[in-house]
């Protein structure tokens, strides 16, 4: 069944990025890879890495997000659905969590699953350093990176692509 979902989310992914996507080097970006134990974000085209970025997790970032305010990042397949300009993070682009996996975990549970996961910038902090929040796993559960690696995303990302954050 996993294996069905994901061909489905591949292609469901291609079919809507068919008209003018952005793209690194002429390829379209496809898929968002997270993988929290190696603290990067690929950008995949066609199943390879095109690029990779650093990235800072959850304050908890052992185990997939259980609960609203557990401060872990969740772990499994979602679609990056809309973005904002952040007062407080610069860019921000939202990730369609909770899914159903999620949330029929946390009605057995009898706990609230959270919301509000993003990929976003760094604050912009007089007492802290842009490369300070670049070192540590500081966000509530979102994905945060450098801003000049947040912009660059921006272009490059369309919403609607796939995002999997694997363990």
């Amino acid at each position: 069944m996993r294996w069905f979902l994901a061909v489905f989310c591949f292609g469901f992914t291609l079919l809507s990025h068919a008209n003018a996507a952005p793209s690194l080097d002429g390829a379209m970006i496809d898929k968002v890879l997270v993988v929290k134990s190696e603290r990067r974000l690929h950008l995949v085209s066609r199943g390879e890495t095109l690029k990779s970025y650093r990235i800072s997790l959850g304050k908890e970032p052992r185990g997939p997000k259980q609960r609203e305010g557990d401060r872990r990042t969740p772990e499994g397949f979602y679609w990056i659905d809309w973005r904002k300009v952040s007062d407080k993070y610069n860019l921000a682009m939202h990730i369609s969590y909770p899914n159903a996996r999620d949330l029929a975990r946390a009605h057995a549970e009898g706990v609230p699953p959270g919301s509000m996961i993003m990929l976003h910038g760094t604050p912009l902090d007089e007492d802290y350093p842009e490369w300070y929040f670049h070192t540590l796993d500081w966000t509530e559960g979102c994905i945060a990176l450098k801003n000049e690696d947040m912009r660059e995303l921006w272009t490059l990302v369309k919403d609607g692509t796939l995002i999997e954050i694997r363990p």
